[in-house]
C-alpha cells in the first residue's frame, strides 16, 4: 500500500538512505503503486521501481549511499 511519509517505508530503506534519497523512494513507489498494485507480485515489482529511482540520483559508495554529480 502507499506510504504517507517517509517515517512509513521500510526499516531496510530508512536505515540505509538519506532523507533526499528517502523522499524519492517514496515518490516512485506511490506513483509506481498506482500502476502496478493490482499485478501478480504488485508489490515486489513497485519496490523495484522505487530503488531504481533512487539508484539514478545516488549510488552506494561503501556503506554510504551519496548523491551522483552530475
Amino acid at each position: 500500500m502507499p506510504y504517507r511519509d517517509i517515517d512509513e517505508l521500510p526499516h531496510s530503506v530508512r536505515s540505509h538512505l538519506p532523507t533526499h534519497a528517502q523522499e524519492i523512494y517514496l515518490a516512485a513507489f506511490n506513483n509506481a503503486w498506482q500502476q502496478h498494485a493490482h499485478e501478480p507480485d504488485g508489490e515486489a515489482i513497485v519496490h523495484r521501481i522505487a530503488w531504481a529511482a533512487v539508484k539514478r540520483r545516488y549510488r552506494k559508495l561503501g556503506d554510504a549511499w551519496v548523491p551522483i554529480r552530475p
